[in-house]
């Protein structure tokens, strides 16, 4: 019985839904003669690996070779420079910390609190209240030490 490639169309589907994407599966047809593929097969048989499997790997290193990934290498470049960057970031936070207290420093020293802006009275209009009273700008002072002199 022979298949119409629409048959084998929907039977690849099919197979393709109810694979496991997971690990990034593609199919690729590559045209290969009965003889490799047999070959191919025995090899895959003895390593005890799927053909499938085989041809990944097989693909990764070539890929390797070709890119010239040295994994090691990047991956020591990448842990000293996490090293260094981690050694910013403690630093920073100490500075951080040490102009935080600081400031909290300068805040507390010195620093008296502001006797509220002076409110003068109308013009022509003339507080009625004695010399020894207190001022009512608000000063805390008496009248004659503040705005009566």
């Amino acid at each position: 019985m022979t298949l119409d490639r629409q048959t084998l169309a929907k039977i690849d589907k099919r197979i393709l839904s109810q694979m496991d994407h997971g690990e990034g599966v593609q199919l690729v047809k590559v045209p290969v003669s009965e003889a490799v593929w047999s070959t191919w097969r025995r090899y895959c048989e003895a390593a005890g690996i799927s053909m499938g499997r085989a041809l990944a790997i097989l693909l990764h290193q070539e890929l390797a070779s070709v890119v010239d990934l040295d994994l090691d290498r990047i991956g020591n470049m990448l842990g000293e420079r996490e090293a260094v960057l981690d050694e910013r970031e403690r630093d920073l936070e100490q500075r951080e910390e040490r102009i935080s207290l600081a400031g909290q420093r300068v805040g507390t020293v010195g620093m008296e609190p502001k006797p509220p802006p002076l409110e003068l009275a109308p013009a022509g209009v003339v507080p009625r209240d004695g010399r020894n009273d207190l001022c009512p700008c608000g000063s805390g002072l008496k009248y004659k030490r503040c705005h009566g002199a």
